[in-house]
């Protein structure tokens, strides 16, 4: 948090939070301050961004008519969003650090998110390997997010979207730096159920054969496994097949792999 509010110093305090206010009305009513745009989200949310500040605005559009009673008995999306990252980072794992929330009129609310460092997993692994180099590099995240991912379900952790895109990665002094963003339905449990970690799994596992093979995914999945102390090497045999096996299925009904792909699937 500390690293995040640093990020802030070019907004003198005490006007710091009533600039944000004043941002987060301005946002809501689909005006956009200077140094701000728009990010693609879902049609849930109204995202935008300031790279000059590294701060991110995320407005939370009512989901159905039922939402304000959901919210009364779990807290809000906005809510839940604030204490998941506060949780995560508590325990050590990197996502955004909350800066500033509050409410607009009609009871919509609004948080402003310190940037977490780096780039989609996904977009890492679609560089394309050149070289000896770059195919070491690949490796190594492979590997490292593996490790990631498993400290965050050993530590209890299960993330409600672990989509690649959700996975944000930095390259510093020569180790990957990991960061969990969209945490509203991250939930925490003393031991992760496994239907959680399957999830998870085949959540990461979204990506077609050209931009993760076989041996890429195994890769991963031999450093995620050593984090689980807790299951043994044929629990987390089961879960990383049935974790493969049900993203290519879901792949196969969204058209993404070719018939060849398929086949090899078992499909």
């Amino acid at each position: 948090c500390c690293a995040a509010a640093e990020r802030l110093r070019v907004i003198p305090l005490p006007t710091d939070i009533a600039i944000l206010e004043q941002w987060a009305h301005q946002l809501a009513d689909d005006y956009l301050p200077e140094g701000w745009r728009r990010v693609a989200s879902s049609a849930f949310a109204r995202v935008a961004h300031n790279e000059q500040l590294q701060l991110y605005y995320k407005e939370f559009l009512p989901r159905s008519p039922l939402e304000t009673a959901k919210s009364m008995l779990r807290g809000s999306r906005a809510t839940r969003a604030r204490i998941n990252a506060d949780a995560l980072l508590w325990a050590g794992i990197d996502a955004p650090a909350n800066i500033h929330w509050g409410k607009l009129p009609g009871g919509r609310e609004y948080l402003f998110m310190a940037q977490s460092p780096g780039r989609p997993v996904d977009e890492w692994l679609r560089m394309p390997v050149t070289g000896k180099e770059s195919l070491a590099r690949r490796r190594q995240l492979l590997r490292e997010l593996g490790v990631f991912i498993g400290r965050v379900h050993a530590t209890g952790f299960i993330h409600g979207d672990l989509r690649p895109g959700n996975v944000l990665a930095s390259l510093e002094g020569g180790r990957y730096r990991f960061s969990l963003i969209d945490n509203e339905r991250t939930v925490r449990f003393k031991a992760p159920p496994r239907k959680g970690l399957l999830r998870n799994l085949m959540q990461l596992n979204m990506l077609p054969p050209e931009t993760l093979s076989l041996t890429a995914r195994a890769r991963f999945f031999r450093s995620w496994r050593r984090q689980m102390k807790d299951l043994s090497r044929l629990e987390c045999a089961v879960l990383g097949t049935e974790a493969n096996r049900w993203a290519m299925r879901r792949m196969n009904e969204k058209g993404l792999l070719t018939p060849e792909q398929a086949r090899r699937a078992g499909l």
